[in-house]
């Protein structure tokens, strides 16, 4: 879901070389996204050898995301490890089909070897050779509150991760770095739960019908209303799943003769979506304007394949936040493009919504951009809102549309009731309108939480990707024996984190991706980053070879850093 060394190197962007003036090779470049670099008090000089950005007056601020490379020797060995991993796969297969071993996995029948198989064969053999090795990092039950520390249940396997036992015992105060709770609504107690409780009270918890029949409450349309005003847009309908509301959308506003330009690291519900459509979908190069740019005079020039008469619609497709880099879309420029070639944007701010802006607006508000530039507004509720579903934004005639053609909005049941006061109580603590500083102090908070941890794993040596200002922080592992290693250890120090290797990531990119929240303490984050300083000595993960300077402090003031 990545791009591979050798395409970072090719797509346009500068890379300079590090502080140890070694010879020019694959592993010794650092490419750094730095677009309307200012001299600030508080960084480090940097090489003389920038990028210099295309479009800089675009930007009204400080943009910078680093991706350095993978260091060659770190990509030859792990290579290597899924080598030997495979071969000694094979070898367990050559067993199992012998029954020298017992296969616990399901496999096709004999007498099904004629019909089309239910399983693709390497994806088969990855979980249960590769993926089993390794799957007590995943699925592990919690028993508590998601918020800045939770519970886990204690299990315990003894077939190799085939099946697991819960001990009865209970893991307490697990500081958690992987839920997605980034402003800190996920909690039981505080005006959102309570809130939630007296409607459900009022209306319960089930709806029972879809919004076009029996299904819409007054508080649906509250909602809606109130998320409209908060995104600036003239009207807001919402959705009680955010997967559906991409993948359930797209297709409803775009079809055949209609082209899709995709960012290749758009989530699975984008991609899921644009296919459902029957859209002819092309891919551009993730966060590269030069490679978006040609495929829109491509599209111009030369029409639809073999009859060559114009689109019917062209959609560029993009995110806010990716969740998997920790990188934000160069919004500025897409906007530019799509007004140059008179395209259409579908913009899914399904992480950045609550997390970016100094109003919590999401990356329109981060940019200082007018929304109406984004002809399609697209979130969730997941995330910062800590409820449930998804909804999409924009002029009064698109929402009105989509009502009449949505599958999800026609056949889906209405969102709960305690959900949706869930959205409206948060949403109105971010925009102030419970008549405290809540809101802005949570996202305050998040802002330095983000710059502290940042700047701090920088300083220890690790090699992590994605936006200085960005909530989500991917920590590069390579090696599949670490994947397994690295939340197993973390877990022994009391830290949850997440892991993720291949097929979610580029087969040498696995990583763990550290989720900030603004309900984590400075002590938390203390406690976890000495956790992973340990487990990166023990691991030998601190591969980076240069000098970090400090990440930007975004739309945080200076002064509210030296406060802190």
């Amino acid at each position: 879901m990545t791009e591979s060394a050798t395409s970072k190197l090719l797509n346009g962007d500068i890379c300079h070389r590090t502080s140890n003036g070694k010879k020019a090779s694959k592993n010794g470049f650092v490419k750094d996204h730095s677009l309307f670099e200012q001299p600030q008090k508080y960084r480090r000089p940097r090489d003389k050898n920038q990028n210099v950005p295309h479009n800089y007056s675009l930007y009204k601020k400080p943009f910078v995301e680093s991706f350095e490379e993978t260091p060659l020797w770190v990509a030859v060995l792990t290579y290597m490890g899924y080598g030997i991993l495979t071969i000694f796969g094979y070898l367990r297969d050559f067993l199992r089909h012998w029954d020298i071993e017992k296969c616990h996995v399901a496999r096709e029948r004999d007498e099904q070897k004629d019909f089309v198989p239910l399983y693709q064969d390497f994806e088969n053999f990855y979980t249960r050779n590769l993926y089993m090795r390794i799957r007590d990092n995943w699925n592990r039950p919690i028993c508590s509150v998601p918020g800045a520390k939770v519970d886990l249940v204690e299990r315990v396997t003894h077939d190799y991760n085939w099946t697991f036992e819960h001990t009865g015992k209970v893991v307490k105060d697990v500081i958690n770095m992987g839920s997605y709770n980034y402003l800190g609504f996920a909690e039981n107690t505080g005006a959102c739960a309570d809130a939630a409780l007296e409607v459900t009270k009022m209306y319960g918890v089930g709806v029972g019908s879809t919004r076009c029949e029996m299904g819409n409450l007054d508080i649906h349309e509250e909602m809606e209303q109130l998320v409209a005003r908060f995104l600036g847009v003239e009207s807001a309908m919402a959705f009680g799943m955010g997967f559906a509301t991409n993948s359930m959308n797209i297709p409803a506003l775009m079809g055949k003769g209609c082209l899709i330009l995709s960012d290749e690291l758009n989530h699975t519900s984008l991609v899921l979506g644009a296919r459902l459509s029957g859209s002819t979908i092309r891919v551009f190069k993730h966060n590269n304007m030069q490679s978006l740019e040609k495929l829109l005079r491509d599209a111009i020039v030369h029409g639809q394949p073999r009859t060559h008469r114009p689109w019917k619609k062209i959609l560029i497709v993009v995110e806010g936040i990716y969740s998997m880099e920790g990188s934000i879309v160069r919004l500025p420029e897409v906007i530019a493009l799509k007004k140059r070639y008179k395209a259409y944007l579908y913009l899914d701010e399904a992480h950045s919504i609550g997390a970016l802006g100094p109003n919590g607006r999401g990356v329109v508000d981060y940019f200082g951009l007018d929304s109406k530039d984004v002809d399609i507004m697209m979130g969730t509720f997941t995330k910062s809102f800590g409820a449930a579903g998804g909804y999409i934004g924009g002029k009064k005639e698109l929402i009105d549309y989509l009502r009449r053609h949505s599958h999800s909005a026609m056949y889906a049941t209405s969102m709960s009731p305690p959900v949706a006061q869930q959205i409206i109580t948060s949403m109105k603590i971010i925009m102030g309108e419970d008549g405290t500083t809540l809101g802005a102090d949570r996202l305050r908070q998040l802002s330095q939480n983000t710059t502290f941890f940042r700047r701090r794993l920088h300083e220890m040596g690790f090699i992590i990707y994605g936006n200085d200002d960005s909530p989500v922080v991917p920590l590069m592992l390579y090696m599949p024996a670490k994947i397994g290693a690295f939340g197993r250890e973390m877990l022994k120090r009391n830290i949850g984190t997440v892991v993720v290797g291949f097929p979610a990531t580029p087969i040498i990119e696995s990583r763990a991706r550290f989720c900030v929240s603004a309900a984590h303490t400075r002590e938390m984050l203390d406690t976890a980053l000495e956790a992973i300083s340990e487990v990166g000595d023990l691991l030998q993960l601190k591969y980076s070879r240069r000098e970090q300077p400090l990440p930007s402090l975004g739309w945080m003031s200076e002064e509210s850093l030296l406060q802190d």
